[in-house]
C-alpha cells in the first residue's frame, strides 16, 4: 500500500503521484456505493497491481472539497479577471468568493491582460474589500514573479471566466509547461474553453496549482442552500458590521438600522460588493427553509 496525491481525473481513471511514479488507478467500488469520488488534490491510499497502474483503497481526510470544480485540500482559490476583452463581470468573481469562504479557502484576485488595460476599477473594488489583489499581464511578464511569491509552497486552484488568460499565466509561470491556449472571439467577448478537466501540475517556482474549467462549474444547489443559510459572513467585509444592526435577523438589503448599509453609504464597504451580494440574495430567495434543513442532516 503507497500513500499519494491525486494529480487528474480523466475518464473513470485517476492518477496518483506516489513519489516514486504515477499510478493509473481505478476506484474501488465502495466509493460509488458510499457516494464519494475521489477528487484532484485528495490525498490517497492505494494499492499498486503492475503495469503501473493500481486501485484507490481509501480517501484521507480533506481539509476542504469543492464539487464541481472537483478539486480538494486548496489553500487558495486564485480568481483570474480582466478589465479587457473578456471582461469580466465582478458578480462571478463575488459569487466565486463567497463559495470560497464557505470553504475556509483563501481568495486571490489575479488581473490579467493589465498591458491591455490595467484593471484600476477592479482593483480597488478587491484591495478595498481584503483581498491580496496583483496586477499581472502573461504577455510581457509583468507581475508574473510576484504571482510565484504569492503561490509558493502552496495549492492553488485557477479559475476565470473563459478567455481571461488562465492557461496563458500558467505557462508565463512556468515554460516548460505547454498548456493549449484558446483565442478570444471579437465578437461575443469570450473565449473558447481549453480546459476540459481539472488537473494538478508541479511549477519550477515551487507551487501546485489546479487548472480548472471557467465560472460556470460553480453552480451547484449543495452550495446554493448553504450560501441562503450564510450568506452575510461569506462576504468577509461585513464581518465588523453584523453584530452592530439594529434588527436580529437583518438581511443587509433595506432593512432600517443595518450596519452594512450604512457602512455601503460611507464607502467603507464596496458598492459593487454589497450590488453583488444584493443579488445572491435574490437568487437564493426562493429556496425554501424545508430544503436547507433536509440539506443540514
Amino acid at each position: 500500500m503507497a500513500e499519494g496525491r491525486i494529480q487528474k481525473a480523466l475518464s473513470g481513471f485517476y492518477y496518483v503521484d506516489t513519489g516514486g511514479q504515477i499510478l493509473v488507478c481505478r476506484a474501488r467500488g465502495k466509493f460509488r456505493k458510499d457516494g464519494v469520488s475521489p477528487l484532484v488534490g485528495d490525498w490517497a491510499e492505494v494499492r499498486e497491481v503492475g503495469n503501473g497502474e493500481g486501485v484507490v483503497e481509501q480517501i484521507l481526510p480533506r481539509e476542504n472539497a469543492f464539487t464541481r470544480p472537483a478539486v480538494a485540500n486548496i489553500d487558495q482559490l486564485v480568481v483570474i479577471a480582466s478589465a479587457a476583452i473578456p471582461r469580466t463581470d465582478p458578480y462571478l468573481i463575488d459569487r466565486v468568493a463567497a463559495i470560497a469562504a464557505l470553504k475556509g479557502c483563501r481568495v486571490v484576485v489575479l488581473l490579467n491582460k493589465c498591458d491591455l488595460n490595467p484593471a484600476d476599477e477592479l482593483f480597488e473594488i478587491y484591495h478595498a474589500a481584503g483581498f491580496p489583489t496583483l496586477r499581472v499581464s502573461a504577455e510581457t511578464g509583468e507581475g508574473i514573479e510576484d504571482l510565484k511569491t504569492l503561490i509558493a509552497g502552496k495549492l492553488s486552484a485557477f479559475t476565470g471566466n473563459s478567455g481571461v488568460g488562465k492557461s496563458s499565466i500558467l505557462n508565463a509561470l512556468d515554460p516548460t509547461f505547454r498548456i493549449q491556449v484558446g483565442e478570444v472571439s471579437q465578437a461575443l467577448g469570450r473565449g473558447r474553453h481549453t480546459t476540459r478537466h481539472v488537473e494538478l501540475y508541479r511549477l519550477s517556482c515551487g507551487a501546485e496549482v489546479v487548472d480548472s474549467p471557467g465560472f460556470s462549474s460553480f453552480e451547484t444547489d449543495e452550495l446554493n442552500l448553504e450560501l441562503k443559510d450564510r450568506l452575510p459572513e461569506t462576504f468577509l467585509e461585513f464581518a465588523s458590521y453584523l453584530d452592530g444592526c439594529q434588527f436580529v435577523g437583518c438581511g443587509h438589503t433595506k432593512e432600517k438600522g443595518c450596519a452594512v448599509l450604512e457602512a455601503v453609504r460611507r464607502g467603507d464597504i464596496q458598492e459593487s460588493r454589497h450590488k453583488s451580494y444584493l443579488r445572491l440574495y435574490e437568487e437564493l430567495k426562493p429556496l425554501q427553509d424545508w430544503q436547507i434543513q433536509k440539506w443540514k442532516k
